[in-house]
């Protein structure tokens, strides 16, 4: 199965149970019984999702989401707690957490909750992808073709464009087409769904 999952607790007894459950289920896992040691190792880029367990002597669990935040690492989390504590599980889960599970966990919902995880990482790292993807063929764009580049998913002509740019339509059609050559689009509908996620410069 695709993802790997990350169990940061306390305690070695939910520890080991889970990490048995979710291998048995034919993930892969990786244990931590302190924050710090998963926040020295925990990966920015790939599909995963965090156990994390709400109370630590270290840190809280909200400490580490936090912590995450901060670090850019982006993975989905799954709060674990003993007990049903409303206001940390609305902040838990306002701060982006995908859910909030009370021990003893039940295998049927901790696995629904870690695939439900999974899909929303999967989809995560697709568009971080696909704005890496996106950046590296802009990064091709000399500074007039990006300019054109603007002007023209802004919806100008070319006669538009030169009287903005100060140049003839003859060049513009030829900063156009190194434009659509190097974004690899053939069409004006291309170009602006390969930049509508690109973020603001």
């Amino acid at each position: 199965m695709p993802g790997k999952i990350f169990i940061v607790d306390d305690e070695p007894a939910v520890l080991t149970a889970l990490d048995r459950m979710l291998r048995a289920s034919g993930y892969e896992v990786s244990t931590f019984n302190s924050p710090s040691a998963f926040l020295g190792v925990a990966p920015t880029e790939g599909v995963g999702c965090v156990l994390l367990d709400l109370s630590m002597p270290e840190m809280s669990g909200l400490d580490v989401q936090e912590a995450m935040r901060r670090k850019g690492i982006a993975m989905p989390i799954i709060f674990l707690s003993a007990y049903g504590d409303v206001p940390s599980t609305a902040r838990a889960m306002r701060e982006g957490a995908i859910d909030f599970l009370v021990k003893p966990i039940g295998e049927e919902q901790l696995l629904a909750a870690i695939r439900l995880a999974l899909d929303a990482a999967a989809a995560q790292e697709q568009r971080r992808i696909s704005r890496t993807d996106v950046e590296e063929r802009l990064s091709r764009l000399t500074p007039r073709e990006r300019q054109v580049c603007d002007l023209v998913v802004r919806g100008l002509l070319n006669k538009q464009i030169g009287a903005e740019l100060g140049m003839t339509e003859k060049t513009v059609k030829v900063h156009r087409g190194r434009v659509m050559h190097k974004l690899e689009v053939h069409s004006v509908a291309a170009l602006v769904r390969l930049l509508a996620g690109r973020p603001d410069d």
